[in-house]
């Protein structure tokens, strides 16, 4: 896989060949990486999203655009459409994220994609970042339907956290143990600014992850 075999992905092609270089630079490889493009690209995908989403679903509340969003935007679709472009391939990691599998992580892909998108917008213009991600996620947004929507706890913690104007939470797995046959995991629920702690357990990280934010929420809803 080369920058060459992605643009080709992309359906586009780089004026400035190093913007595409420093989007796929993690942070474990060196100071000049890809976080301002992730950034970038972040904010420039929410737009596209929410645009398409508002045109199409003109009658729907806003609730149920938010969850659509968020059903696309979330980490593991991310993850799941960066690994067949080959992103993994070409991404600039330390050594010690080679070593754990970095290069297959949902989060590293997820924002390699991100920072991606971030340098079509910087390289391209508006039109041309609009035109790939609408391309990238041209299967989900197929399929999307609001009255088909799965709101795992995650995202409903999300929009909670959104509307009453805090910061949202970061997950991390804490432990893992088990046999391999049958492994659990303990991940943490953070939120920005809330002094508790919240955890879940699981036989994978998502659902441990699921089931910390589902206590998140239901702690912060007593709470209020």
């Amino acid at each position: 896989m080369t920058l060459e075999n992605l643009q080709h992905s992309l359906d586009y092609r780089f004026d400035d060949a190093g913007l595409l270089h420093r989007a796929l630079v993690h942070r474990s490889y060196g100071r000049e990486n890809n976080e301002r493009l992730e950034y970038l690209g972040d904010g420039a995908l929410n737009f596209v999203i929410a645009d398409f989403l508002f045109r199409k679903f003109a009658h729907r509340a806003e609730g149920d655009l938010t969850r659509m969003r968020a059903s696309l935007v979330r980490r593991e679709t991310l993850a799941e459409i960066a690994r067949p472009l080959g992103i993994g391939a070409v991404l600039s990691i330390g050594a010690g994220e080679a070593r754990s599998g970095g290069r297959q992580r949902a989060s590293l892909l997820a924002n390699a994609l991100e920072a991606v998108i971030g340098a079509v917008y910087v390289d391209g213009g508006f039109g041309e970042c609009r035109r790939v991600v609408r391309a990238l996620f041209a299967r989900h947004l197929a399929v999307l339907s609001p009255d088909h929507l799965d709101i795992d706890p995650k995202t409903r913690l999300q929009e909670f956290l959104q509307k009453s104007g805090r910061e949202l939470p970061e997950y991390t797995v804490e432990k893992t143990g088990g046999e391999p046959h049958c492994p659990t995991f303990e991940a943490r629920c953070i939120i920005p600014g809330v002094s508790r702690r919240f955890s879940g357990e699981g036989p994978s990280h998502r659902i441990a992850e699921q089931q910390a934010a589902r206590r998140a929420l239901a702690g912060l809803q007593g709470d209020g």
